[in-house]
């Protein structure tokens, strides 16, 4: 069965979702939605499909995915779950926590399958050391990159949420018991609510995470690294690759104690999957659209992570 897909904005991100959307076998992109008419009809022709300037009736599709200004997207979200049709929200699903709430909960209301696209959750290599980590204790991201004018929010909706909610779901699923956060406001483009780098410690019951946040960096850089007691697991999100170090040894060489010798075994796994997490991504969704995964689940992973980003934020404004 072909699912057929409307997508809603056709900017930087939704441009990617209509590639993948337009090489996925088991959807059809009937159509794109965007109000610019020179952006969607682009959009459209490059794809084969149509292009309408507004929602309107979504008789003609199974599901939407929404990739428009974050701004906009509670309007929106509300209109396509009110027509009853699955939805895909870029993150965050929305621009704050009260708004995120009544959108999962209208979704739950009404029993319709809500995604968000947290991406990195479909990242090679953090499916794979997913697979490979069992008890972590303490898990360290790093997301920084060179400044972008034309994102005006500031960093904890843009980045740190990929990271917050990664780490909460290597440990389990929980929020974490306390935040505490520090963010800084540095660069005279940025609006004045609009925070330029962030520093986050999260405690769970069972570990500790630290997650790093900055538009400020000169390259960009996309980390992470998970702590078990007998091994580290290190990630390059951009590389797509992991590296397991287990420390063996740390002798003295000389009878003396004036040297000493390491030794590391360094391990390089499989990686799980080769896809690109958009497309690994969508893959989900449709499985969620056949009711192939528990639809309270999926919706149930959402909120930790923008409960924590509310809280940086409320930190960040006292």
């Amino acid at each position: 069965m072909t699912h057929r897909i409307a997508l809603i904005g056709t900017g930087n991100m939704g441009s990617l979702h209509a590639r993948v959307l337009s090489q996925n076998e088991r959807v059809d992109l009937v159509r794109v939605i965007d109000p610019r008419e020179e952006a969607g009809k682009a959009c459209a022709e490059r794809f084969d499909t149509k292009w309408t300037p507004e929602i309107g009736s979504l008789s003609d599709v199974d599901a939407v995915v929404l990739a428009s200004a974050t701004e906009v997207h509670h309007e929106l979200a509300q209109e396509v779950l009110g027509q009853g049709k699955a939805l895909l929200v870029e993150k965050p699903v929305c621009n704050s926590l009260e708004l995120s709430e009544e959108i999962v909960s209208l979704s739950a209301k009404k029993e319709i399958p809500l995604m968000c696209g947290l991406l990195e959750r479909y990242n090679p290599a953090v499916m794979t050391a997913r697979a490979l980590v069992h008890e972590p204790v303490h898990l360290m991201a790093r997301r920084h990159g060179p400044y972008a004018p034309r994102i005006k929010t500031g960093v904890a909706w843009d980045l740190l949420v990929h990271d917050v909610d990664v780490a909460v779901q290597f440990f389990g699923g929980a929020t974490p018991s306390r935040v505490a956060s520090g963010a800084g406001f540095f660069h005279p483009s940025s609006v004045p609510t609009a925070e330029d780098t962030i520093e986050t410690i999260l405690t769970f019951p069972t570990g500790l995470a630290t997650v790093s946040a900055s538009r400020l960096g000169q390259r960009k850089e996309r980390s992470l690294i998970i702590s078990e007691l007998d091994r580290l697991i290190e990630i390059d999100l951009l590389r797509r690759d992991v590296t397991i170090y287990r420390h063996v040894s740390h002798d003295s060489v000389t009878p003396d104690g004036l040297g000493y010798r390491q030794q590391t075994v360094m391990e390089i796994p499989e990686l799980v999957t080769a896809r690109e997490p958009l497309a690994t991504q969508l893959d989900r969704f449709v499985d969620l659209i056949e009711g192939k995964v528990d639809i309270n689940a999926e919706r149930d992973s959402i909120l930790p992570s923008h409960r924590v980003v509310a809280q940086v934020l409320t930190q960040a404004a006292a």
